[in-house]
């Protein structure tokens, strides 16, 4: 029997198109059974209690890091943020989790070409920029990660994953499944494309790159077939 692929995306009241047409995208490419949950802060029932830090662009920013927890600490997870689409099938990136790690994700190594992104937020630069926005976990060996470290821990400590004993137990994915829109050229071999700066649902980056895609989606998305006679 083939196993589910159990995502995780992070949802945002802000963006909540974006997480519709994420999932869109991960189904009418996927040939294995997926399953979806949303980090949606309303949802958590009390178990996600820090106060929202001021440099935090979403809304599940450190939410992300219960995904271990919400899986009961088995089998592998994989989150994603909400402002993403799939052009690959995600099968081809379930077949890349290595038991040998506790986390996989693409090692960055870029600063940010802009100082601010959607809705005028910072765009704040720190070591590992971008590792956390797409992360396959290893639920079991993610323990440190409980709703009590969850809870208190420092931004960069969740972000660098100083959460793991040594960075030996972080997996490197290739860069295509976090292709980072408008600080990558255009790549037409972009598994998981990743706005960045903001998605195209926002005017200002309606004409970026993979944006007629993101469009394309939703539309597909949209579509319901008319009963005729």
């Amino acid at each position: 029997m083939m196993n589910d692929a159990h995502v995780f995306i992070g949802f945002d009241s802000k963006e909540v198109a974006a997480y519709h047409v994420f999932c869109q995208s991960i189904l009418e490419k996927s040939s294995m059974p997926v399953t979806f949950t949303p980090i949606n802060l309303a949802n958590l029932g009390g178990i996600f209690t820090r106060e929202r830090n001021s440099l935090q662009s979403t809304e599940f920013s450190f939410s992300r890091f219960l995904v271990p927890y919400m899986s009961g600490y088995e089998g592998w997870s994989l989150f994603a943020d909400c402002d993403m689409i799939m052009r690959s099938d995600i099968a081809k990136l379930w077949e890349l989790r290595d038991d040998r790690y506790a986390a996989m994700c693409v090692k960055h190594n870029y600063v940010p070409k802009v100082e601010t992104k959607f809705l005028g937020q910072v765009q704040t630069k720190y070591e590992k920029k971008n590792w956390s926005s797409v992360i396959l976990f290893n639920n079991a060996k993610c323990r440190k990660l409980d709703l009590d470290y969850v809870n208190s821990a420092s931004g960069l400590e969740l972000h660098q994953f100083k959460w793991l004993e040594s960075e030996d137990l972080i997996g490197e994915l290739p860069q295509s499944w976090n292709w980072l829109v408008n600080e990558y050229e255009y790549s037409p071999d972009a598994d998981l494309v990743h706005f960045t700066d903001g998605g195209p649902y926002f005017d200002e980056y309606k004409n970026d790159d993979y944006a007629d895609e993101w469009f394309a989606t939703r539309d597909r998305m949209l579509h319901v077939t008319q009963r005729t006679g």
